[in-house]
C-alpha cells in the first residue's frame, strides 16, 4: 500500500473516506490485473469470456468496489 497516497486521501477526504478511497484504488488495480489475466485464461465453453473462476472474482470485486463507493457517498453527508 502506498502510504503517501493514503495520507493524501485522508487529508483531502477525512480519515474514513480517505481509507475507503484508497481501498477503491487498490480494488481498481486488482480488477485491471485480473482483467488482463482473463485475456489469457479463457473459458473452454465460452472462448470470448474469461475462465469461470475469474468471472466470479471480477464480479465479487466489482460488487465490493460498488459498496465502497456507496459508503463513501454516505459518509460525505
Amino acid at each position: 500500500m502506498d502510504r503517501e497516497q493514503l495520507e493524501r486521501y485522508q487529508f483531502q477526504l477525512g480519515e474514513n473516506r480517505g481509507k475507503l478511497a484508497m481501498a477503491s484504488d487498490l480494488l481498481t488495480d486488482a480488477l485491471v490485473l485480473v482483467g488482463q489475466h482473463g485475456v489469457y485464461c479463457t473459458s473452454a465453453r465460452q472462448p470470448n469470456k474469461p475462465a469461470m473462476d475469474l468471472q466470479i472474482i471480477l464480479q465479487c470485486m466489482n460488487e465490493s468496489k460498488e459498496l465502497i463507493l456507496q459508503a463513501m457517498e454516505a459518509a460525505k453527508s
